[in-house]
């Protein structure tokens, strides 16, 4: 099993530093995801999640649909097959009141999109007992750089016993110092790049 030590940064925490911190991270994730590099890096990252995933065992796994150059976790399914068989959950979000929910997935392309226009499944609300989200930045110690909006913030809040699985690429690793947590905001379990599990 793993395991972070959670260190708290005491340095203010400016949301315009962190608006102009995700454009510069944005920008290099999209440029190093369309890299040579970049194709290595993916097929690490597949191999490093799926050894964390049988090691966690989810009964359902909360996926995430890629966007923005995220890494796509459905290449833990599409390959070789492993894990095929473990049920699936991807969000749905609503704007009024922001919130955010899982639905069961079957793993083909989502027929619809959420209020905030990303794909999602039609199925049965559930409550997984793993999530993957997806970082734009991310520090050794758990914390995480988002999109901004805090809907994973306000789903863990209301589900702490979840283990939440951070999914990022090297490139985002940031210092304590440049990300000072927010009160809102909730450690990560732990962080899978495409070195492995993300230590401080």
């Amino acid at each position: 099993m793993f395991t972070l030590s959670f260190m708290v940064p005491t340095l203010p925490s400016d949301p315009d530093v962190r608006h102009l911190l995700r454009q510069r991270l944005l920008a290099a994730r999209t440029a190093f995801v369309s890299s040579p590099a970049g194709q290595v890096a993916a097929a690490s990252l597949t191999r490093h999640l799926g050894l964390v995933l049988d090691q966690l065992e989810p009964g359902c796994l909360g996926v995430y649909w890629p966007m923005r150059s995220e890494f796509n976790a459905a290449s833990l399914w599409d390959g070789d097959g492993s894990h095929a068989a473990l049920p699936l959950a991807l969000p749905f979000t609503q704007r009024v009141p922001p919130q955010m929910h899982y639905r069961t997935w079957d793993g083909s392309p989502p027929s619809q999109k959420d209020e905030c226009g990303i794909p999602a499944a039609n199925g049965a609300a559930v409550v997984p007992d793993v999530v993957l989200v997806p970082c734009v930045g991310f520090t050794g110690s758990g914390w995480r750089l988002g999109y901004g909006g805090g809907f994973f913030d306000r789903w863990l809040a209301l589900h702490p016993h979840v283990t939440t699985v951070g999914v990022a690429w090297e490139a985002g690793r940031l210092s304590e110092a440049e990300l000072a947590p927010q009160a809102h905001d909730l450690p990560l379990a732990l962080i899978v790049t495409e070195n492995g599990v993300a230590q401080g």
